[in-house]
């Protein structure tokens, strides 16, 4: 299976904060509420909650995508 990173569209991103409430071993929010991944691939004990992060993503700023 290819390694599966998340990336950002910081167009779309309007700073809800819900993917860091739902991935907070792998984001955290900046001083006005947007996101700052983490880079590098998505362990795979992580990925169904990147999954979840990135489908609850009012917006669909946040991808979960192969490598």
């Amino acid at each position: 299976m290819s390694a599966m990173t998340l990336r950002l569209n910081p167009i779309r991103c309007t700073a809800h904060g819900l993917c860091a409430d739902l991935l907070p071993e792998r984001i955290e929010l900046d001083e006005w509420g947007y996101p700052i991944i983490e880079a590098g691939e998505v362990p795979e004990e992580l990925l169904s909650h990147a999954r979840r992060a990135a489908k609850a993503c009012p917006t669909r700023a946040l991808i979960l995508a192969r490598q």
